[in-house]
Protein backbone atom coordinates (compact mmCIF):
# COMPACT_ATOMS: atom_id res chain seq x y z
CA UNK A 1 0.00 0.00 0.00
CA UNK A 2 1.28 3.60 -0.58
CA UNK A 3 0.55 6.29 1.70
CA UNK A 4 -1.03 9.91 0.32
CA UNK A 5 0.97 12.76 -1.02
CA UNK A 6 1.67 14.90 1.87
CA UNK A 7 -0.23 18.47 2.25
CA UNK A 8 -0.22 21.40 4.33
CA UNK A 9 -2.71 21.28 6.97
CA UNK A 10 -5.46 23.39 6.81
CA UNK A 11 -6.98 25.25 9.09
CA UNK A 12 -10.92 23.79 10.05
CA UNK A 13 -13.47 25.32 11.79
CA UNK A 14 -14.22 23.95 15.02
CA UNK A 15 -17.24 21.69 13.72
CA UNK A 16 -15.17 20.22 10.97
CA UNK A 17 -12.61 19.82 13.35
CA UNK A 18 -14.78 18.28 16.52
CA UNK A 19 -16.28 15.51 13.87
CA UNK A 20 -12.71 14.53 12.23
CA UNK A 21 -11.69 13.95 15.97
CA UNK A 22 -14.65 12.19 16.91
CA UNK A 23 -13.62 9.95 14.00
CA UNK A 24 -10.75 8.97 14.44
CA UNK A 25 -10.96 8.60 17.98
CA UNK A 26 -13.88 6.29 17.22
CA UNK A 27 -11.49 4.27 14.66
CA UNK A 28 -8.50 4.01 16.94
CA UNK A 29 -10.75 2.48 19.93
CA UNK A 30 -11.88 -0.28 17.40
CA UNK A 31 -8.61 -1.20 15.81
CA UNK A 32 -7.29 -2.05 19.85
CA UNK A 33 -10.42 -4.53 19.11
CA UNK A 34 -9.95 -5.81 15.55
CA UNK A 35 -7.60 -5.08 12.54
CA UNK A 36 -8.36 -1.88 10.25
CA UNK A 37 -9.37 -4.42 7.10
CA UNK A 38 -12.35 -5.52 9.66
CA UNK A 39 -13.34 -2.24 10.90
CA UNK A 40 -16.69 -0.91 8.68
CA UNK A 41 -17.46 2.50 8.40
CA UNK A 42 -20.89 1.72 9.72
CA UNK A 43 -18.77 0.69 12.99
CA UNK A 44 -16.79 4.07 12.98
CA UNK A 45 -20.10 5.60 12.53
CA UNK A 46 -21.42 3.91 15.64
CA UNK A 47 -18.78 4.71 17.81
CA UNK A 48 -18.62 8.12 17.15
CA UNK A 49 -21.97 9.37 16.58
CA UNK A 50 -21.42 10.52 13.18
CA UNK A 51 -23.85 10.49 10.16
CA UNK A 52 -22.27 8.56 6.72
CA UNK A 53 -22.56 11.92 4.86
CA UNK A 54 -20.48 13.68 6.99
CA UNK A 55 -18.00 10.77 6.95
CA UNK A 56 -18.14 11.05 3.03
CA UNK A 57 -17.39 14.92 3.41
CA UNK A 58 -14.29 14.10 4.70
CA UNK A 59 -12.83 10.63 4.11
CA UNK A 60 -13.33 8.09 1.66
CA UNK A 61 -12.82 4.99 3.35
CA UNK A 62 -11.25 3.79 6.99
CA UNK A 63 -8.12 3.77 5.62
CA UNK A 64 -8.13 7.51 4.78
CA UNK A 65 -9.93 8.22 7.81
CA UNK A 66 -6.33 6.27 9.61
CA UNK A 67 -3.82 7.95 6.93
CA UNK A 68 -5.53 11.89 7.81
CA UNK A 69 -5.20 11.00 11.18
CA UNK A 70 -1.41 10.09 11.29
CA UNK A 71 -0.66 13.00 8.78
CA UNK A 72 -1.96 15.77 10.97
CA UNK A 73 -0.18 14.28 14.13
CA UNK A 74 3.16 14.38 12.26
CA UNK A 75 3.10 17.41 10.71
CA UNK A 76 2.03 18.61 13.93
CA UNK A 77 5.28 17.59 15.96
CA UNK A 78 7.67 17.55 13.19
CA UNK A 79 7.08 21.43 12.68
CA UNK A 80 6.77 22.06 16.47
CA UNK A 81 9.77 23.97 17.32
CA UNK A 82 9.98 25.39 14.13
CA UNK A 83 9.78 29.07 14.62
CA UNK A 84 9.50 29.08 17.92
CA UNK A 85 12.36 27.58 20.00
CA UNK A 86 15.66 29.76 20.14
CA UNK A 87 18.32 26.64 20.28
CA UNK A 88 20.01 24.22 18.08
CA UNK A 89 17.67 21.21 18.29
CA UNK A 90 16.34 20.62 14.86
CA UNK A 91 13.87 18.07 16.00
CA UNK A 92 11.52 17.59 19.06
CA UNK A 93 12.68 14.13 19.79
CA UNK A 94 12.02 14.58 23.42
CA UNK A 95 8.63 15.14 22.65
CA UNK A 96 7.69 12.64 19.76
CA UNK A 97 9.35 9.44 21.38
CA UNK A 98 7.39 11.15 24.80
CA UNK A 99 4.11 10.62 22.95
CA UNK A 100 4.95 7.10 20.97
CA UNK A 101 6.10 5.58 24.44
CA UNK A 102 2.72 6.47 25.81
CA UNK A 103 0.70 5.23 22.99
CA UNK A 104 1.54 1.41 22.94
CA UNK A 105 -1.79 0.88 22.17
CA UNK A 106 -1.94 2.77 19.09
CA UNK A 107 1.79 1.30 17.74
CA UNK A 108 0.30 -1.98 18.67
CA UNK A 109 -3.23 -1.61 16.54
CA UNK A 110 -1.26 -0.06 14.06
CA UNK A 111 0.79 -3.48 13.65
CA UNK A 112 -1.76 -5.75 14.06
CA UNK A 113 -3.31 -4.17 11.26
CA UNK A 114 -0.14 -4.08 9.23
CA UNK A 115 0.05 -0.12 8.93
CA UNK A 116 3.16 0.14 11.03
CA UNK A 117 5.23 0.85 7.96
CA UNK A 118 2.95 3.73 6.77
CA UNK A 119 3.01 5.65 9.98
CA UNK A 120 6.95 5.48 9.47
CA UNK A 121 6.97 6.59 6.01
CA UNK A 122 4.53 9.65 6.49
CA UNK A 123 7.06 10.13 9.23
CA UNK A 124 9.82 10.05 7.07
CA UNK A 125 8.68 12.73 4.56
CA UNK A 126 7.25 14.99 7.53
CA UNK A 127 10.91 15.12 9.41
CA UNK A 128 12.46 15.73 6.18
CA UNK A 129 10.54 18.70 5.55
CA UNK A 130 10.58 19.83 9.53
CA UNK A 131 14.77 19.43 9.62
CA UNK A 132 14.92 21.31 6.41
CA UNK A 133 12.88 23.99 7.74
CA UNK A 134 14.62 24.19 11.37
CA UNK A 135 18.06 24.24 9.33
CA UNK A 136 17.25 27.56 7.61
CA UNK A 137 16.81 29.30 10.38
CA UNK A 138 19.39 27.83 13.14
CA UNK A 139 22.67 30.06 12.08
CA UNK A 140 24.81 28.08 12.65
CA UNK A 141 23.81 25.95 9.67
CA UNK A 142 22.44 28.63 7.33
CA UNK A 143 25.67 28.19 4.85
CA UNK A 144 24.38 24.94 3.78
CA UNK A 145 24.14 24.93 0.63
CA UNK A 146 19.99 24.41 -0.82
CA UNK A 147 20.86 20.88 -2.43
CA UNK A 148 23.37 19.78 0.94
CA UNK A 149 20.60 20.93 2.70
CA UNK A 150 17.96 18.90 1.66
CA UNK A 151 19.79 15.76 1.17
CA UNK A 152 20.90 16.18 5.02
CA UNK A 153 17.37 16.34 6.00
CA UNK A 154 16.10 13.29 4.75
CA UNK A 155 19.46 11.11 5.53
CA UNK A 156 18.61 12.89 9.45
CA UNK A 157 14.86 11.99 9.09
CA UNK A 158 15.95 8.48 8.13
CA UNK A 159 18.26 8.22 10.97
CA UNK A 160 15.81 9.63 13.38
CA UNK A 161 13.39 7.13 12.88
CA UNK A 162 15.69 4.44 12.96
CA UNK A 163 16.66 5.57 16.22
CA UNK A 164 12.89 5.14 17.64
CA UNK A 165 12.70 1.91 15.68
CA UNK A 166 15.47 0.51 17.83
CA UNK A 167 14.47 2.56 20.81
CA UNK A 168 10.66 1.40 20.99
CA UNK A 169 11.72 -2.43 20.33
CA UNK A 170 13.79 -2.13 24.10
CA UNK A 171 12.73 -3.86 27.35
CA UNK A 172 14.46 -0.88 29.48
CA UNK A 173 14.82 2.12 27.07
CA UNK A 174 16.85 5.30 27.86
CA UNK A 175 14.43 7.80 28.31
CA UNK A 176 13.46 10.24 25.38
CA UNK A 177 15.23 13.35 27.22
CA UNK A 178 18.28 10.78 26.84
CA UNK A 179 17.32 10.04 22.72
CA UNK A 180 17.11 13.64 22.33
CA UNK A 181 20.96 14.35 23.24
CA UNK A 182 21.98 11.69 21.18
CA UNK A 183 20.29 11.99 18.15
CA UNK A 184 21.37 15.58 18.03
CA UNK A 185 24.99 15.17 18.75
CA UNK A 186 24.79 12.40 15.40
CA UNK A 187 22.66 15.13 13.64
CA UNK A 188 25.69 18.20 14.53
CA UNK A 189 28.01 16.26 13.66
CA UNK A 190 26.96 15.30 10.08
CA UNK A 191 25.86 18.56 9.39
CA UNK A 192 29.69 20.00 10.51
CA UNK A 193 30.84 17.15 8.37
CA UNK A 194 28.23 18.90 5.47
CA UNK A 195 29.90 22.04 6.47
CA UNK A 196 32.82 21.15 5.88
CA UNK A 197 33.03 19.17 2.42
CA UNK A 198 30.07 21.34 0.95
CA UNK A 199 32.35 23.51 -0.75
CA UNK A 200 34.82 20.72 -2.18
CA UNK A 201 32.63 18.58 -4.26
CA UNK A 202 32.51 16.15 -1.38
CA UNK A 203 29.33 16.25 -0.80
CA UNK A 204 27.51 15.56 2.96
CA UNK A 205 26.93 11.92 2.82
CA UNK A 206 30.40 10.37 3.55
CA UNK A 207 31.27 6.77 4.66
CA UNK A 208 32.84 8.88 7.46
CA UNK A 209 29.96 10.76 8.51
CA UNK A 210 27.48 7.63 9.30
Amino acid sequence: MTTRPITRRRKLDTRVRRTRDRLGAALRRLMQQKTLREITVQEVLNQAGVSRSAFYAHFSSTQDLLLAGMDEFLELIATAICGVEQTERIVPVREFFAHVGEAEHIRAALVRSDRLSDFFDLAREHFARGISLRLREIPRARELPETEREILAHALAGALLSHLDWWIRQRKRPSAEQMDRKFHALAWAAIEAAKSTAGDGGGCLTHSTY
